[in-house]
Order: structure tokens, then sequence, then C-alpha cells
């Protein structure tokens, strides 16, 4: 399972380009701060990190989404800290592979982004949902050129979308994309 002391190492390696962001990885540091010993577990009531992926194709011209079962919107791919997670990147990579079933895929040293959102959830037993928050440390994820997506068991289905035309409801992947494209002018890539 990600230590909280390697999820801090993690977001405080990162630096957020703006002050929203900002604010919010100092309220993660806090969570893990107090939380040492389950803030990335899933058992941890008042909330938990999570780790997702912004999964985007060889030309980054579009993004992989999932047709979330429990959501009922098309999101990133994520999900839950398991145990064999060295850390937050790891988790991140391992759901994006896991969800999408392809191979090859190249994760961002550091986040693109976070989020926290309220959202019911299986805590520690999938008989006893129960309202809780998952604090998302999200990162960028390319996929290979020719990368076939399988769905899996977690979706309803999966598609790439048009960057530009994202499905309705799906701010926070818009949101997401934009960070992708200010960290890509900011590199030169």
């Amino acid at each position: 399972m990600v230590a909280a002391a390697t999820a801090a190492r993690e977001l405080t390696a990162w630096a957020p380009q703006d002050e929203g962001q900002r604010a919010l990885r100092h309220a993660l540091l806090a969570f893990l701060d107090a939380r040492p010993d389950d803030a990335c577990d899933r058992s941890c009531a008042p909330g938990h990190l999570t780790a997702s992926a912004l999964v985007l194709d060889a030309t980054g011209e579009h993004t992989l989404l999932t047709l979330h079962p429990r959501v009922g919107r098309w999101i990133q791919l994520g999900g839950h800290c398991e145990p064999g997670d060295a850390n937050l990147r790891a988790a991140a990579l391992r759901e994006a592979t896991e969800e999408s079933g392809m191979d090859g895929l190249v994760v961002s040293e550091h986040p693109l982004h976070v989020d926290v959102h309220p959202v019911t959830c299986a805590v520690g037993s999938p008989a006893r949902p129960a309202p809780t928050r998952h604090l998302d440390v999200r990162y960028l994820v390319h996929a290979p050129a020719g990368a076939r997506p399988r769905i899996s068991d977690e979706s309803l289905d999966l598609r790439w979308w048009p960057v530009d035309a994202l499905p309705d409801g799906s701010d926070t992947v818009s949101t997401m994309v934009a960070a992708a494209r200010g960290s890509a002018r900011r590199t030169g890539r």
C-alpha cells in the first residue's frame, strides 16, 4: 500500500501552476500528515487518496475515457491504491493499464492535477457503501502509437474522445486536458 510519507514526497515534488491547485496540494499534504497510517487506504472513512490517469493517444489529440458503471458518466481511468503500489504514480499507471487493457503506457513523473470530490464508496467492505471523499491525484499517461483499448469489467464502455470534443458532463476531464496542454507549452513538448 502507498505509504503516506511516500505520497507526501510525490506531492511535495510537484509544482502546481495555479493557486487553486497549490491550495488543494496543501490540503492533501495536511491530510497525509494527519492520517499517516491510513490516508491511502480505502478503509479510511473520512476520505482517502486515489490515483487516476488522463490517458492521451500518441498524438495527444484523443483521451481515453471510461463510462463508469456507478458514476454513470465518461471519466478518466483510475481508482484506489492497492497493496503492492509503491507510490501514487505506480497506482495511476496500474489502474490505467488494468482499465484500458493496453501495455506500454508511459506515466508522467509528477502529478498533473488534484481534485477532492464526494463519493459513495465501499469503505472497507463492498457490502457497506458509505459517503466519503476521494482525494484524487491525477497523472498524465501516454499510450503508444496504435494502442487498442479493451473494455474491462470495471467499465460499461471505453472510448477515445477528441480532446476538443469531450462528452457532456466531463468538465473535470476538460480541466485536466487544459492542464496537460499548459504543461506541454511550458516544457516545449
